[in-house]
């Protein structure tokens, strides 16, 4: 892969860091491939290193006793998975996924330690993203504690919209996953989402959906006295 440095410079973990920053890290990363469904890693095995994600996207999960998959977030490229146990010293606090074909480039762990001693300003910018990524997993928490399937659901789709900036988009996720990320199965999922169009709250072709009724998706989203 030619223009490591470049390439890592789009990853927003990076962006701020200089040509010799970039550079340090560029010259420890090994490119490695994914395919579909193929596993980075898995929950509670020893931290290796970070991915750095730059073509594809994966599935973070945490898998219940009995089997059942709770996706925490999606990853698209450009991005990065695993930053937290660099740190702590602990295993892989969750498990990832490629969703698609993916790209990455890979930085043992003593590698970027060293990288973080002799540049501070990196360490900062990955501290700031696993932040990041604790404020959603209180969020995700949140929603499952709070609020029927129906709630979460709805307010989900509220938060995809926003997102996308339209109250049409793309859901990037199947029933399934869906069903994952809201600690239910795929039935109930589908269930809902059958009921809201029926009652003209939304309109569904193939990944596609259309917010159609936002008030009432709204007042579908608001816990209940």
């Amino acid at each position: 892969m030619n223009g490591k440095h470049t390439i890592l410079a789009r990853i927003p973990l990076f962006a701020s860091l200089s040509e010799s920053e970039l550079q340090a890290l560029a010259q420890r990363s090994v490119e490695r491939r994914f395919a579909p469904e193929q596993m980075l890693f898995w929950e509670g095995e020893a931290c290796a290193g970070i991915f750095l994600i730059i073509e594809g996207s994966v599935k973070i999960f945490k898998t219940s006793s009995g089997g059942r998959e709770m996706m925490l977030a999606l990853e698209a490229a450009p991005s990065t998975v695993a930053e937290l146990p660099l740190f702590d010293g602990g295993p892989y606090p969750a498990s990832v996924r490629a969703v698609e074909p993916v790209l990455a480039l890979f930085i043992n762990k003593s590698d970027f330690q060293q990288v973080c001693r002799s540049y501070p300003d990196v360490a900062l910018k990955v501290l700031a993203v696993v932040g990041h990524r604790l404020r959603h997993l209180v969020g995700v928490m949140e929603s499952l504690t709070f609020g029927s399937v129906t709630q979460r659901l709805a307010r989900l789709l509220l938060d995809a919209a926003r997102q996308a900036g339209s109250d049409a988009f793309d859901l990037p996720v199947t029933h399934q996953e869906l069903a994952s990320r809201l600690g239910t199965v795929r039935e109930v999922v589908s269930r809902n989402l059958a009921r809201f169009r029926a009652e003209g709250l939304i309109r569904m072709q193939g990944h596609q959906l259309q917010i159609e009724n936002r008030s009432g998706l709204e007042r579908e989203a608001e816990p209940q006295a």
